[in-house]
């Protein structure tokens, strides 16, 4: 029997929804504006690179564009990371983040 099954964008989708979320609890300072609009960017781009993957026009392109999704997933996660670090989101809720991000 195979596991459950999910549309990875929509597992995407949800990701940079969850992440908006918590942004918008971010301190309204310069690091937390600032952190708030880099994480916004990168968590926001993998799904819409993802839509770009599915139309991919060769095996080539298909990696580049899956490349560019991990990539901006890898800088989500070091901008979670620094969000934790300088505790701009109380309760430990961007660890969780983190753990889905690490997941896709």
């Amino acid at each position: 029997m195979a596991g459950p099954r999910y549309d990875l964008e929509d597992r995407l989708i949800r990701f940079g929804a969850a992440v908006c979320r918590l942004v918008a609890e971010f301190p309204a300072t310069a690091v937390g504006k600032h952190a708030a609009t880099q994480l916004t960017r990168s968590a926001t781009s993998p799904f819409a690179n993802y839509g770009e993957v599915q139309g991919a026009e060769s095996r080539r392109d298909f990696v580049h564009k899956l490349g560019i999704c991990v990539k901006e997933l890898r800088e989500t996660r070091a901008w979670l990371k620094f969000s934790t670090q300088m505790e701009l989101c109380p309760g430990g809720r961007l660890e969780a983040a983190m753990a889905e991000c690490d997941e896709l």
